[in-house]
């Protein structure tokens, strides 16, 4: 029994890596992670896409990444809780590959409802839109996640994405 469980176990490792070598060449996945702060020295926003300051991106991604705010909806005192929802588009470029590609996303954040009205936490979820991407991101899928960093002003990201 034992050399019939062997050449199962061969029999099932062969298959898989046969299989994985089967995926396209051209086919690329990243993890991603890095940083966003606001700078207005990126390049002029594509038009719709000025509803909020340009980010910088750094890390994984290095470029610009332009919003438009869809709806919006703040809670108010007592709770201090933002909704809002839109669009992004992102302009730079991933291990070399120069394009863009095109989200959307859900923020969420609760600010303090006393008179400075300070956020305390903010997030943010960016589902890549299919067949939103061009140039070195033709084929793009995957999310973008960001997480404020009250303290400074700044953005750190996270994420997976695949091209193919």
């Amino acid at each position: 029994m034992r050399v019939v469980q062997r050449m199962g176990f061969l029999a099932v490792v062969f298959i898989g890596l046969t299989m994985a070598g089967s995926a396209p060449a051209s086919a690329r996945s990243n993890q991603l992670s890095g940083s966003a702060v606001v700078d207005f020295t990126c390049p002029a926003a594509p038009a719709g896409y000025d509803d909020f300051p340009p980010l910088r991106m750094s890390g994984s991604l290095q470029g610009c990444w332009y919003t438009n705010i869809d709806t919006q909806h703040d809670n108010g005192a007592p709770s201090g809780v933002y909704l809002e929802t839109g669009r992004e588009i992102f302009v730079g470029t991933l291990d070399g590959q120069a394009g863009t590609f095109a989200t959307t996303y859900r923020f969420e954040s609760k600010w303090d409802p006393d008179i400075t009205g300070s956020e305390v936490r903010g997030r943010c979820q960016h589902p890549i839109a299919v067949g939103s991407g061009t140039g070195g991101f033709a084929g793009v899928s995957g999310r973008v996640d960001f997480k404020d960093i009250v303290a400074n002003g700044s953005y750190v990201y996270r994420g997976h994405i695949s091209v193919s």
